[in-house]
């Protein structure tokens, strides 16, 4: 990796953003070659898993850091910042990367919605035992196969392998070696200030917000909605739907004064069913409709 090169262009230049029929692809690390320079946390736009089977490095995620110096699998969603800085020129295991479409409503009710694997706040990574390894090699191999097959339920199938891997990692110990240990209530106001912002900017009017609610923030934190409130009015003063209404409001400013969108999209993008919902949210927050912070945002200061 170029040290000047994005890590967007080195995701593009290396394939990584064209997944197979745009849902899923697996990969074999020893294929990817990257010097030693740090990719830094980044959003990405997919779930991934990642099999470590050789080679040395340090993995940071939320407010963790922990060294990698055996084989490891870990679980992230498109929300988890993480960079990975390798401390070795080794390179070895194998790793699948999948989008919110290839998640349908069986895996999303049985597996990903009750797990903490994937979640903000829950187990990330675990170091496999060597039985554990030999299983999982194995199925990463599967998909090798299944992705190249021409069975017309390999997606099925895939979605299955995904399941397997995900039920042989919550049967180990999650690792329990990180640096740089915080109270909870820190971690939970890091962690939920972290992926508030994570959501934004709204880039389309066809994006929009995967987290809206205090509910649903707590349930991705893997918290109680009132212990989530409560630490953020002890630590910052404001509670969760203060936070959110803020954020939300502030890029809704943004939209309507950088973007020629129209009233619907910008609610839609937002999270608003319907228009006159946002623009009652909106009045609230800034004293003024929509159309009238548009107007008067878009008005020239004469000098």
């Amino acid at each position: 990796m170029n040290k000047k090169e994005s890590i967007t262009d080195f995701h593009n230049r290396h394939g990584w953003s064209h997944l197979k029929n745009g849902q899923f692809n697996v990969y074999n690390r020893e294929e990817f070659s990257c010097d030693s320079t740090s990719l830094p946390p980044n959003r990405r736009d997919y779930y991934k898993i990642s099999m470590i089977t050789k080679g040395t490095g340090i993995l940071s995620y939320a407010d963790k850091v922990i060294k990698i110096d055996k084989p490891s699998i870990t679980f992230f969603n498109p929300l988890i910042p993480y960079s990975w800085e390798p401390t070795s020129t080794d390179r070895g295991g194998y790793f699948c990367l999948f989008t919110e479409d290839f998640i349908n409503q069986s895996l999303k009710s049985e597996s990903l919605s009750h797990s903490p694997l994937f979640k903000i706040g829950g187990n990330h990574l675990f170091f496999p035992t060597n039985e554990s390894i030999e299983l999982l090699k194995g199925v990463f191999e599967n998909m090798f196969l299944e992705i190249r097959s021409g069975y017309a339920n390999k997606y099925e199938l895939l979605r299955a392998y995904v399941q397997i891997i995900m039920h042989e990692a919550m049967k180990i110990q999650p690792a329990d070696t990180f640096y740089q240990p915080v109270n909870s209530a820190e971690r939970i106001t890091t962690m939920f200030l972290e992926l508030l912002e994570l959501q934004f900017p709204i880039d389309s009017p066809n994006q929009t917000l995967k987290l809206k609610t205090a509910k649903e923030f707590a349930s991705q934190l893997n918290v109680h909605t009132n212990t989530l409130n409560r630490v953020l009015k002890e630590s910052t003063g404001k509670t969760t739907t203060e936070w959110i209404g803020k954020r939300i409001a502030n890029e809704a400013k943004a939209l309507l004064q950088f973007s020629n969108w129209d009233i619907a999209e910008i609610a839609y993008s937002l999270g608003f069913e319907y228009s006159a919902n946002f623009i009652i949210f909106f009045k609230k927050q800034t004293n003024m409709t929509p159309l009238q912070y548009r107007k008067a945002s878009c008005t020239p200061i004469s000098t």
